[in-house]
């Protein structure tokens, strides 16, 4: 990995994307964020290089196996996936870094979550959760399943290989995981009592992937709860629809644990 340059990360033979924007992590702490069931390096846009600028923080994304220009993985995924990655992956994609802040989207959030309640990694000093999901719901259920519809008689398909090399295993990787019936019973909520960092929960309330029941659990499990910030008319990508607002909370939240963690 180049910092500063696209470049790419070996992890247990894999592949990974990489792009990494602002200082160094010998000189700021790093802000790492984790994409969404459907993201990659590319989708986030151009939001990692103003973050880094916004916050004087270093910035590092990357793509999951899978994803954006990522090696592919094997089909179908195990239904614990999320948890997978947050314990077997991403302490190996973290091992350069020095002071660390996760901020992940839907998939992302929730693997952001897993690893903070789980690794307990001392250089962990804050969480920042879009659109999380720690259990299944069916409101998020019918929109996969409104997804795969999009996928296998619509558009979404060639929209989404402009981002994805292997753009049947990202999508198939996602959808068939979350609609197997035995996905209905999935949780992770436990991990929520186990975090030991504070977490700010960012969500719009018309999301159709999950319901405001996942940011209550974040405010009655987590002992370090910040007050979320519920986005009015928001859908599913806060950070796109309600940019200003979203910003502004991040860069509040991460001035605070800074000066906390120091």
């Amino acid at each position: 990995m180049i910092w500063g340059e696209p470049s790419f990360l070996r992890v247990d033979g894999v592949s990974l994307e990489v792009a990494t924007h602002g200082p160094r992590p010998d000189e700021a702490p790093t802000l790492v964020m984790l994409h969404e069931g459907l993201g990659c390096v590319a989708l986030w846009r151009d939001w990692p290089a103003q973050l880094a600028e916004l916050t004087g923080y270093g910035v590092m994304v990357y793509s999951r196996a899978g994803y954006g220009r990522s090696d592919p993985t094997a089909l179908p995924w195990p239904l614990d996936y999320l948890t997978r990655h947050a314990l077997d992956i991403l302490p190996k994609v973290l091992e350069p870094l020095k002071q660390i802040v996760l901020l992940g989207h839907s998939d992302g959030a929730t693997i952001a979550a897993i690893y903070a309640g789980r690794v307990q990694d001392p250089r962990l000093f804050g969480t920042i959760l879009m659109a999380p999901h720690f259990f299944a719901e069916p409101i998020g259920l019918a929109s996969i399943a409104a997804a795969r519809d999009a996928y296998d008689a619509g558009n979404l398909r060639d929209k989404l290989a402009v981002y994805h090399d292997h753009v049947d295993c990202a999508f198939h990787g996602w959808c068939d995981s979350w609609l197997d019936p035995e996905f209905r019973g999935w949780s992770v909520r436990d991990v929520l009592a186990t975090t030991p960092v504070p977490v700010l929960a960012i969500q719009g309330d018309q999301d159709p992937y999950g319901s405001l029941a996942q940011i209550d659990a974040i405010v009655q499990d987590c002992p370090l709860a910040q007050r979320p910030l519920i986005l009015p008319g928001v859908k599913h990508a806060p950070h796109q629809d309600a940019q200003v607002e979203v910003e502004g909370r991040i860069v509040d939240f991460l001035r605070t644990v800074r000066d906390v963690a120091e």
